[in-house]
């Protein structure tokens, strides 16, 4: 999982053209989230385009990586990365949130291919994470379990539930990275229910921490190798991002949580992006 400089530049690129595809999603779907998709699009780039072990022409792989979106009002992203990567066509995306559409407001288990589970209330997906893990190994298999959850949804008591059980039971196989956007649909989150010391609260319950710039595609894949590398506990990922990462009005907005842009804010942050996507470019000739 070497990271040369080339495959960066791809990295830097991919993320920004996701972005840019989230953001006419939105206003083709006229209902959605938008900070959260946009902020976590790095990580969501280095999984299915450098970590995963995974094959979008064959989704149920057995030995396939699996990653399971917690939070799922965030699926803008998930959806738009399956596309990009092959999983369906990106002609798909004009369906978001439409009746009869595979892209729902929430992702449905397979539908469309690539959807490992089905999430909605938040809280549910660690849980559904540590049976796969559980899972894996009982079948001695290699595969490796990746959750992604948000930093709000740590206000659900079955989350911590589901944290003291996949420590107690050293689930080496399962990593969790926790989108610290610091922002939920009512506002920041150290306002509406304090979180901190989180590192030290996943510690007390048996878990390996580390905290990372989510933006960094460095860092993220240094993460998730450390966490390859420790086998007597499950590791969380701490990956602190900006929510609306790309977009100077939406940023660190937590008003911008639960809604899409209009047309008109929606081509003010596209040209945002192609300004950003066009230094990317002009950086590699």
């Amino acid at each position: 999982m070497v990271l040369n400089d080339d495959k960066l530049q791809s990295l830097r690129d991919t993320a920004v053209k996701i972005r840019e595809t989230i953001i006419e999603t939105l206003i083709e779907a006229g209902s959605g989230h938008s900070a959260g998709p946009m902020g976590m699009a790095d990580v969501f780039t280095a999984f299915y385009f450098h970590i995963l072990n995974h094959d979008p022409k064959k989704p149920d792989w057995p030995d396939r990586d699996r990653l399971i979106l917690s939070n799922g009002h965030i699926c803008p992203v998930l959806y738009v990365t399956l596309a990009y990567s092959g999983y369906f066509p990106m002609e798909e995306l004009k369906t978001l949130r439409k009746l009869n559409s595979r892209l729902q407001g929430h992702p449905h288990r397979k539908s469309p291919p690539g959807i490992e589970t089905t999430s909605g209330p938040l809280g549910s997906g660690l849980s559904q994470a540590i049976g796969m893990a559980l899972a894996a190994r009982l079948d001695k298999a290699k595969y490796r379990i990746y959750c992604l959850t948000s930093d709000g949804e740590h206000d659900e008591g079955n989350t911590w539930e589901a944290i003291m059980f996949a420590g107690k039971n050293k689930l080496s196989n399962l990593t969790v990275v926790i989108d610290r956007n610091n922002i939920q649909i009512d506002g920041f989150t150290e306002n509406v229910m304090p979180l901190e010391p989180l590192k030290q609260k996943y510690e007390s319950f048996g878990w390996q921490v580390l905290e990372i710039d989510g933006h960094n595609f460095n860092a993220i894949i240094d993460a998730v190798n450390e966490a390859k590398a420790i086998h007597e506990k499950p590791t969380v990922i701490i990956a602190h991002t900006i929510p609306g990462k790309g977009v100077s009005f939406m940023e660190n907005d937590y008003l911008w949580h639960g809604k899409p842009p209009t047309r008109e804010e929606g081509e003010k942050a596209l040209k945002e992006l192609r300004t950003l996507q066009g230094k990317i470019e002009s950086e590699h000739q």
